[in-house]
This record gives C-alpha cells, sequence and structure tokens, in this order.
C-alpha cells in the first residue's frame, strides 16, 4: 500500500507550449525560458519558412509562485517583440528610401525604351543615364541609411537585452525559493 502512494505522489503534471520563433531569436528563447520553469522538448523546422523555427517546451503544472512567474513571462516576451521590431526599423526606412529611387529608376529605364522604339535615339540616351544611376544609387543609399539607423539602434536593443536578462534572473530567484 504504501508504494502505490508513492506512486501516486510521485505524479508530476506537465502544462506544455509550442513557440514558433525566428531563428535568429532561438538561442534566447531556449536560453531564457528555463528561467521560467520550462524545459526545452525539442526543436524542429517550421512550416513557415527556414527563417522561423518551433520550440516544443513543458514544464510543472504545480509550480510554486505561478502568478509571479507569468507576469515576468509576459515581460519578457514584451522585451523580445521589442527587440525583433527595433531590428527590423533597421532596414525598414533604408528599404523603402531604396525601393522609391530603384522604381523611379526603372520609369525612366522605361521612357528610354519608349524613345527608342519610336526612333529617338537622343532621348533615349537622355533617359537611361538617370535610369543606371537610378538603379545603381538605391544599394549605396540602403547601405548609408541602414548603417546610420543601426547606430541608433544598436544601444536600445542592448538595453533591451539587459531588461530581458534582469526579468529571468528575477524569475530564476523565485524558481529557486
Amino acid at each position: 500500500m504504501s508504494e502505490s502512494a508513492k506512486n501516486e505522489n510521485s505524479f508530476v503534471g506537465y502544462e506544455y507550449k509550442e513557440l514558433t520563433v525566428k531563428h535568429s531569436m532561438e538561442p534566447v528563447y531556449t536560453d531564457s525560458y528555463p528561467s521560467f520553469g520550462w524545459q526545452l522538448e525539442g526543436v524542429s523546422g517550421s512550416p513557415q519558412g527556414i527563417r522561423f523555427v518551433s520550440l516544443k517546451f513543458k514544464r510543472n503544472r504545480k509550480l510554486r509562485n505561478k502568478a509571479e512567474i507569468s507576469r515576468l513571462q509576459r515581460q519578457f516576451e514584451a522585451g523580445v517583440s521589442e527587440i525583433e521590431s527595433l531590428e527590423f526599423s533597421k532596414v525598414m526606412k533604408a528599404s523603402g528610401i531604396a525601393y522609391g529611387i530603384g522604381l523611379v529608376g526603372t520609369a525612366f529605364m522605361a521612357g528610354s525604351v519608349f524613345a527608342i522604339t519610336a526612333g529617338n535615339t537622343p532621348l533615349c540616351i537622355i533617359l537611361a543615364v538617370p535610369a543606371f544611376i537610378g538603379w545603381i544609387v538605391p544599394y549605396l543609399l540602403f547601405r548609408r541609411v541602414s548603417g546610420r539607423k543601426s547606430a541608433e539602434v544598436t544601444p536600445l536593443i542592448d538595453k533591451k537585452y539587459d531588461e530581458i536578462y534582469e526579468i529571468c534572473e528575477k524569475a530564476g530567484s523565485l524558481l529557486k525559493e
């Protein structure tokens, strides 16, 4: 009888969670989620493409301080979301500028093609020059604008990483209590 009572008390109920995250953020999640009581069960490729991975976690349902740990986990997830937004902002403005100038260059090239089909070679050459410039300049502008934005955003990203690591430390200390 004591063995059956012992087996009943040894049962551990788990809750499960599956996350689909960007491949670049996989180490952040796999390193941080154990601080919230989660154990990594497995990693697999996501059907959403190569840029995403699927992470499977489990944790004990009878976790002490579960409400506070869950609150800290939500703060962690919000911080990671802000980091992803800041990373995206590095290239967003630069991409818009580059695409806009490339589109104008393409319009000049279309005008150049129409001019040559109409038999107007001088106009074709005049329109082709800004067209080629409109195709070369976007790359240079993209690099310059994204470099400036990266320099501006990188300290903010580093600060956010510090914040989420502090959250993980708090949650880890609650697990040890």
